[in-house]
């Protein structure tokens, strides 16, 4: 059987994941979840609500029965996997590698333009 403890260690665990993996500040896990938005999969974030909802029962005995131990773990186990495997220096390196790349278009585009234009002028 779960208790408030265990439910409590699983939602720091899982809130200092989505700090490394996104940098996310935030003093409980439901914070974190808001704070992370669109950046983790529905799925996993329905299965971090279910650990959020979890730990709202308060450790009431009569309802901490309703908590299935198993589905928690499962939920905790698939969310740090998937967060594990987020690197930030690659994601940080391809979103610089992404505007440099929206750049070179636009330069490129308006070079094509210029080129245009003097043919048009019959400058060239």
């Amino acid at each position: 059987m779960e208790t408030q403890e265990t439910i409590n260690a699983r939602a720091t665990r899982v809130r200092t994941a989505l700090r490394t993996a996104f940098g996310v500040k935030a003093k409980s896990l439901d914070a974190a979840l808001r704070r992370t938005g669109r950046r983790l999969p529905k799925r996993l974030h329905a299965e971090a609500r279910r650990i959020v909802e979890a730990q709202a029962l308060g450790g009431q005995p009569k309802l901490m029965r309703q908590v299935d131990g198993g589905a928690l773990d499962r939920a905790e186990t698939r969310i740090l996997t998937f967060l594990g495997g987020i690197d930030r220096p690659d994601r940080r390196k391809g979103m610089w590698l992404g505007i440099a790349g929206v750049v070179a278009f636009n330069i490129l585009l308006i070079a094509a333009g210029l080129v245009v234009w003097m043919v048009w002028t019959g400058q060239i």
